[in-house]
């Protein structure tokens, strides 16, 4: 057959056309070749690596002796290396086809703002004879611990993203970028040199995907991989002599002869490759740009074990700025631990290093949450996420520390100004690294509250304070509205820190403005930091009881009951799960146990609205009047309902203000335009298919009570009749939709209430082709 003929492959439900498949596969170099590469690098002085990191870089190499012709020196000068310029340092770096077997997926930036169940290892730079090295240790428990990190790297990856048709069918086109490592164990374990993968570990994955299969599940791509790339790893040396490095290479080594036959038995001349031969071509080898030097700048601020890491993660960071865009939480963690790797390295005045690697390790998850308060040597903090989260937003925003750690981040983005909205943005993924996982359905607008300020407030940002470690946040209440500063401000933190992971408190937007309370509407516009800020007022006795109860009843482990997310399209309830479920309540200071209840007694749920309206009472009326005016009246439930009296604003309000016998004469009802009227209307509609809604789930929740019969939604003619009427006005709907929801690709559902619909930012970014 030759190369030229169309290929087509059957990949789950696609049709994939395969593209520059070729019926051989390059052969394996012999170890004359490899030691070529040795020889190499021994005459280049900007490639210093360890021998064993060299036999790493040469058994991955396809064609060791191109390798080593770059390495070789020409007319005094480095070669044929490329030199790459980055803050405080050149890095150099060489290119080869690599085979996919020899490469190790990485630790990848993508997933630091991420929650995983298995921990990534310890990160150590490497110094020699004083000078650093394009080599970086990973120090693991033991085996099972790197084959769990491996496995959940191939298996996360591949859930997130894969590119495995583009891969089957034009191979991967774009060179990963890798670089030796040391990998050693706590256990004594013998250490292994491997290459590893830093950018380009989707390609990877994908192309172990394709190895595996159209019908494989990326746990069954994991366990492949896994089980090819630490060959040889268990078990005592097969022969005297040998590393463990050496053992597991020629393992892998014969894992690539017992491919290389199944696919020289697919391409029987003549004949179509068979479908595994094809999947093996496509994914043999790929291209790699293999990082084997660094040189530093004379005014590098970093220390030398740190320099090449620094220097390479500029590199991918540049890459996904440039190419494809990591999301902005991916690269605000980024930008926030390598400026507070920075920090560390040059404390500010009075600040011990020591210290500061304390903090570092807090925040990059080194320290655990329980572990905490014995590194900071006071035993009264609560080991809890939420004070670890007080602690480090106070840590970071001191007065010695805020200014020096923005001007890094300033540094490392290109940018010239930082505002502080945009340092509460680099916080948001440090300070909700504990309950990632936990509250995910929420992490999206929580991180867009924080870069609209989060719990930065002036106070909290300009004031020298201290945390007051408690076990009860209700006992800072009360020397708060006394003047304690500190319990103030560790009342605005920690409460404002669990009403933004709860999304009861999310950044405005505009339709958010007088939508209903039920539906995360809020009573007028604020920043997140100046609601945070005006809750914490000394003289804002409801805002302080609001923060107080939020901190005191938040929860690591899932969402309360009120999070406004979207709700299910049918609602399962268990009443008595229920009546125990993490929730928040409404505040009524007046009330003995603080707790705001209705004309029946029951509890009263926490809403946006109602935290929105305790940060300014006075505004909340004035602004939920002057709209129901506008609108006349159709606003007058939301607004009633707001007020911490239930129906009735309270004593000394604006709004009371306005009615009294002092206020301007009224002039009389306006007459609204249409456009004014049909905005009305448009709420009106919402709120009664609201209501609609609310109808099912409480027919849903009568059912087990009221057995078979009478049916649930009535005979036939009743329920064709709420048929007829629900169908025809989602017709209406749809043939009175906007131009541009006919653009939206794939025409997916909506955000149920347009809030939520604003506060949504899209952020995925299509596939690269083959990559």
């Amino acid at each position: 057959m030759t190369t030229e003929e169309k290929i087509t492959f059957d990949w789950g439900d696609t049709r994939v056309e395969v593209s520059g498949f070729q019926p051989v596969l390059p052969k394996a170099p012999d170890g004359d070749d490899r030691q070529k590469v040795i020889a190499a690098a021994r005459t280049n002085r900007l490639a210093a690596l360890p021998e064993d990191a060299w036999h790493a870089v040469a058994r991955g190499a396809v064609t060791p002796d191109a390798v080593a012709v770059q390495l070789q020196n020409q007319a005094g000068e480095a070669g044929l290396l490329m030199a790459e310029h980055v803050d405080g340092a050149t890095l150099q770096s060489l290119h080869s086809r690599v085979w996919l077997t020899e490469l190790f997926p990485g630790i990848q930036p993508r997933t630091g703002q991420e929650a995983m169940e298995i921990p990534d290892p310890k990160v150590m730079g490497v110094v020699r004879d004083g000078r650093p090295e394009a080599l970086l240790t990973y120090e693991y428990q033991d085996h099972d611990h790197l084959r769990n990190h491996l496995w959940q790297t191939i298996e996360g990856t591949l859930r997130l993203n894969s590119y495995a048709p583009s891969v089957l069918a034009r191979r991967v086109t774009r060179a990963v970028i890798a670089h030796p490592v040391e990998l050693r164990f706590e256990d004594g374990s013998d250490p292994v040199y491997v290459l590893v993968v830093r950018d380009g570990i989707t390609r990877v994955a994908s192309a172990w995907n394709v190895l595996a299969g159209p019908r494989a599940e990326p746990d069954e791509v994991a366990d492949l991989a896994a089980d090819v790339l630490l060959a040889g790893a268990e078990g005592a040396r097969t022969e005297a002599g040998k590393t463990r490095s050496q053992q597991m290479g020629q393992a892998r080594e014969a894992q690539r002869r017992k491919l290389r036959e199944e696919f020289e038995r697919g391409c029987a001349p003549g004949q179509r490759p068979t479908d595994r031969a094809i999947q093996i071509g496509q994914t043999y080898v790929l291209p790699a740009q293999i990082a084997v030097g660094v040189e530093p700048h004379p005014d590098n601020k970093l220390d030398d074990a740190d320099l090449f890491d620094d220097a390479l993660r500029s590199i991918l960071a540049s890459v996904h700025v440039e190419f494809k865009e990591w999301t902005p939480a991916a690269q605000n963690v980024e930008v926030a631990t390598r400026a507070l790797n920075r920090l560390v390295q040059i404390p500010p005045d009075g600040v011990d290093a020591d210290d500061l690697r304390h903090v570092y390790g807090l925040a990059v998850g080194r320290i655990g949450t329980a572990d905490f308060p014995k590194v900071f040597k006071n035993g009264d903090i609560p080991g809890t996420a939420l004070w670890r989260a007080v602690y480090l937003v106070n840590i970071l925003t001191r007065p010695d520390l805020f200014e020096a750690l923005k001007n890094y981040a300033k540094e490392i983005k290109g940018e010239r100004r930082m505002a502080t909205k945009g340092f509460a943005g680099l916080l948001g993924p440090l300070v909700d690294r504990p309950w990632r996982t936990a509250k995910q359905e929420v992490t999206k607008q929580a991180r867009n509250a924080w870069t609209n300020g989060g719990v930065l407030c002036d106070d909290v940002v300009k004031a020298d304070w201290d945390p007051v470690p408690t076990e009860d946040f209700t006992t800072l209440v009360e020397p708060a509205r006394h003047g304690d500063e500190n319990a103030r401000l560790t009342l605005a933190v920690g409460g404002g820190v669990a009403l933004i992971a709860d999304k009861l408190l999310t950044r405005n937007v505009g339709s958010a403005v007088g939508a209903p309370r039920e539906n995360g509407g809020v009573p007028f516009r604020a920043d997140v930091h100046t609601t945070v800020g005006n809750l914490a007022r000394r003289d804002n006795e409801l805002g302080l009881w609001t923060l107080a109860l939020t901190a005191q009843r938040f929860l690591d482990t899932g969402l309360p009951r009120n999070a406004a997310t979207r709700r299910p399209l049918i609602k399962r309830s268990d009443p008595a799960q229920d009546a125990d479920s993490y929730v928040h309540y409404k505040v009524d200071p007046a009330a003995p146990d603080r707790v705001f209840r209705d004309e029946a007694g029951e509890p009263v749920l926490l809403t946006q609205w109602d935290v929105v309206w305790a940060s300014d009472e006075a505004k909340a009326h004035k602004e939920t009047e002057k709209r129901h005016t506008q609108y006349g009246g159709l606003l007058a439930t939301s607004a009633a309902t707001a007020a911490p009296g239930g129906g009735q604003a309270s004593a000394g309000t604006a709004g009371d203000d306005e009615r009294d016998g002092d206020a301007p004469t009224d002039p009389g009802p306006r007459k609204p335009s249409a456009a004014q009227r049909t905005a009305a209307e448009r709420r009106r509609l919402g709120e009664i298919l609201e209501q609609a809604r609310d109808s099912i789930d409480a027919l849903l929740e009568l059912a087990p009570q009221v057995g078979t019969w009478p049916p649930l939604l009535g005979r036939a003619e009743e329920w064709g009749k709420l048929h007829s009427a629900a169908s025809h006005v989602q017709a209406e709907l749809w043939n009175h939709r906007p131009p541009e929801a006919d653009r939206e690709a794939g025409g997916e559902d909506e955000p149920e209430d347009e809030a939520e619909a604003h506060d949504e930012d899209g952020d995925e970014s299509a596939a690269e082709a083959g990559e």
